[in-house]
């Protein structure tokens, strides 16, 4: 009985193994190389699938999603004879399983070497500020020679990206040096141009508070003027109101002369011509009122003001027909005004 249980068992195990060689499970997004004797009969696609177990073989399982490869930096040489090195990632999807399988040995390799020599092709007719500013050109006419070549390896190439372009460390300092040195120059320009903007609104500013100073100086000097004006003809008007006659006139010509001789440092005084025609009429008005006092009530008559003699060229006589002349008014005395064309007696205090 042993020898037929053994034989059961090993049947048994057979049997199982077969089972499990014949049912396949193919992932979603993926499929399977069937080989029958070596030779290809068909793919399997994704979901349950049987197959006969020991003759049929399932060679390989490709992933039909979109892949990412990087590609290691390599070294270009661009127009100008400089190298460069650039990384290259490429996105790519296997469209057919059995081209890819069996039109080429090894399509990521395959791809890679390509990417190398498509890449070295293009960048070599570009100089190198023509490459560092030319992605696009260069990712499209990667993706233009990549996905054409691929085709018949039942591959497409959906995207060509650059990851870096790396020149040489002597030309990223040259090349640091001048974006240093724009930079700096466009600071300068734009401080330029500030400070010239300041000047201009500050000069602006200075003209427009010139021109109203000046307008309001103006302004107050019309105001002041016309004051003057109106005090100086309003006093004028109250001389012609009061008829003034000549001996309220010398009257006030001698209130007036001791407010000359005010000052310490005064030892000259220059006294109008007029000056001698109001003290006689000063000196007449006295002697009238000397006259009628002693008449009336018996006063004594107040002695009379000697007037200085004057000149003859110096004496102008007040005409009454031309009215009062005019007088300043300081410190409520009234002082006759000094005329330029007239002749002055020159009085030593002394």
């Amino acid at each position: 009985m042993e020898p037929v249980l053994i034989v059961l068992v090993v049947l048994v195990v057979v049997a199982f193994i077969a089972l499990i060689k014949t049912i396949q499970v193919i992932p979603q997004a993926s499929a399977a190389i069937v080989e029958r004797f070596g030779r290809y009969t068909r793919t399997l696609n994704a979901g349950l699938n049987i197959v006969v177990p020991f003759i049929d073989r399932v060679r390989n399982r490709i992933d039909l999603r979109e892949q990412v490869v990087p590609f290691p930096p390599q070294p270009v040489i661009t127009q100008d004879n400089l190298v460069v090195n650039i990384d290259t990632v490429i996105y790519y999807q296997v469209t057919d399983p059995r081209a890819a399988t069996y039109e080429v040995a090894s399509y990521i390799q395959a791809i890679e070497q390509l990417t190398v020599t498509t890449l070295r092709n293009i960048i070599g007719s570009m100089d190198l500020e023509s490459t560092l500013t030319s992605r696009e050109v260069i990712n499209a006419g990667l993706r233009g020679v990549l996905d054409e070549a691929t085709g018949k390896w039942g591959i497409r190439v959906n995207r060509v990206e650059l990851k870096a372009i790396e020149p040489p460390t002597s030309i990223q300092d040259s090349m640091e040096k001048q974006m240093r040195a724009d930079r700096d120059k466009r600071a300068a320009i734009l401080t330029a141009e500030g400070q010239r903007q300041a000047q201009i609104l500050k000069a602006e500013g200075e003209k427009q508070a010139d021109v109203l100073r000046a307008e309001g100086e103006a302004q107050a000097a019309v105001l002041r003027a016309d004051g003057e004006a109106a005090a100086i003809r309003t006093v004028f008007e109250a001389i012609h109101d009061g008829d003034a006659d000549q001996k309220l006139l010398a009257y006030q010509y001698l209130q007036t002369l001791p407010e000359l001789a005010k000052g310490d440092s005064n030892k000259l005084w220059i006294i109008p011509s007029e000056v001698g025609d109001a003290l006689k009429g000063l000196g007449g008005a006295f002697t009238g009122l000397a006259g009628n006092g002693g008449a009336n009530g018996g006063a004594v008559a107040a002695p009379s003001v000697p007037a200085p003699a004057a000149p003859a060229a110096t004496q102008v006589p007040i005409d009454p027909a031309a009215g009062p002349r005019p007088v300043d008014i300081d410190k409520g005395a009234a002082r006759p005004r000094v005329d330029p064309a007239r002749e002055y007696r020159k009085i030593d205090p002394e």
